[in-house]
């Protein structure tokens, strides 16, 4: 007799939480900050090839393609770093009641907006 149940409960069984957000964004943004940091190595590889190639990676990041990067780019380190900060509080031992742990969650998602639009305005200089 053959058995088709999963092993183990299916992610269907599971109620998500903002921790389970926080946890699966923090690895996607993980991935894409490997990206951006060799994207970054490739500008300042070309930077070493002369002005002109400064000229191209200037024309990029004026455009609106290369501005969305750039703030998804930010957005991306800023929720990291946020993220980072949550779990190191938490291998300290602390936040892992589900209500502190939904909160600090929720200020991770929030605060890496506001971090986000505070260095692009500081990037504009309008502050």
């Amino acid at each position: 007799m053959e058995n088709n149940s999963p092993l183990s409960p299916h992610i269907q069984v599971y109620k998500w939480h903002v921790s389970s957000l926080v946890s699966i964004v923090t690895r996607i943004t993980g991935i894409i900050n490997i990206l951006a940091i060799t994207l970054i190595c490739f500008w300042f590889a070309f930077l070493l090839f002369g002005e002109s190639n400064y000229q191209l990676i200037k024309l990029f990041l004026n455009s609106f393609f290369g501005k969305f990067i750039a703030i998804g780019i930010t957005w991306s380190f800023s929720f990291q770093v946020l993220s980072e900060i949550r779990h190191l509080i938490m291998d300290l031992g602390y936040g892992f009641e589900i209500k502190t742990s939904n909160l600090t969650g929720m200020i991770v998602i929030i605060f890496s907006f506001i971090l986000t639009i505070l260095i692009y305005l500081l990037g504009r200089q309008f502050i």
